[in-house]
């Protein structure tokens, strides 16, 4: 998963106005009942708010902190920093939902319950080996529902893991011992096909040199100085451009989802929660089609490996 961006400065007029919602939310927020006062609150709502630069720009920061779940997101940072009282909440609320999910996904009791026992780990902060490790709870950002992060943070899970288990497993053996893998990956399809369907239209209506820049940083894992050797521009000249690309990409299949009849949070929890290489479309191609730039991926296959 990709690491969290560092807080940007401080704000002293945005750090009031965090303040002034925390005023009048906080007792919506459940922090009281985790021993968690309002100052606490407001640094959460300040990292969050500064991660989301794009966001708060385009809705202003007081509609921004208003589109926050907040009581799950002070919930899951309690959890997170080992709140007994947090995680009992926790529990409660989304042990059964968890397992009922892990069984629709897995669709075999054993697995579903090593599938759910190890999203768990994730979230105490534990690897397979005791050892701690930051919780996953850190990436929860309150854009969308808690409930509906985990599920898809389990479904990524179990697509890593049969992966991981493809790689690992011949065929020959998967069949001899009744593994049906490729029945099990069809199931794990629970997005929203309007996602798939917007998604696929804006990577293909990109101009080319969009495409390129996204293809080649993104699905090659192309350093910035080595695309702005091709390119004949700076680094930060090529940085600035993929921000623009992925920041406008975002934007246009957040305005195509509405279209096609999400609301404005719907669709924000949708691209939210969803990581497009788990999509089953062909990125690869859509975005590497009529790039002005191909013969670079023919140019650059040998160096790797």
């Amino acid at each position: 998963m990709a690491s969290v961006p560092a807080p940007g400065p401080v704000d002293l007029h945005a750090s009031q106005k965090v303040q002034e919602f925390v005023r009048k939310h906080y007792g919506e927020s459940g922090a009281a009942l985790l021993g968690i006062d309002a100052a606490r609150v407001a640094v959460l709502l300040a990292g969050v708010a500064s991660q989301a630069k794009e966001a708060v720009e385009e809705l202003g920061l007081e509609r921004f902190l208003e589109s926050l779940k907040l009581e799950e997101l002070v919930l899951a940072r309690a959890c997170m920093a080992g709140n007994n009282t947090a995680w009992e909440i926790f529990l409660t609320r989304y042990r059964s939902t968890l397992y009922d999910t892990a069984y629709k996904i897995a669709k075999e009791e054993s697995a579903a319950r090593a599938l759910a026992d190890s999203l768990y780990a994730d979230l105490y902060g534990v690897n397979d080996k005791g050892q701690q490790r930051p919780s996953k709870l850190l990436y929860y950002q309150g854009r969308g529902s808690l409930q509906g992060w985990l599920r898809a943070v389990m479904t990524q899970e179990y697509v890593k893991q049969y992966r991981r288990t493809q790689r690992e497993t011949s065929l020959e053996a998967a069949v001899e011992e009744g593994r049906q893998f490729e029945a099990a990956q069809q199931d794990v399809t629970v997005f929203d096909p309007r996602l798939e369907a917007a998604t696929l239209a804006e990577l293909a209506a990109a101009d080319p040199d969009e495409r390129f820049l996204l293809a080649a940083y993104y699905l090659d894992r192309r350093t910035l100085a080595d695309i702005a050797k091709l390119l004949r521009v700076h680094e930060s000249t090529v940085s600035r451009k993929l921000d623009r690309a992925a920041a406008a990409l975002g934007k246009r299949i957040r305005k195509r989802l509405m279209q096609a009849g999400m609301s404005s949070r719907q669709a924000e929890e949708a691209i939210q929660e969803v990581d497009v290489r788990d999509l089953r479309l062909p990125v690869a191609e859509t975005l590497r089609q009529g790039t002005s730039t191909a013969a670079f991926y023919k140019e650059k296959s040998g160096d790797e490996g």
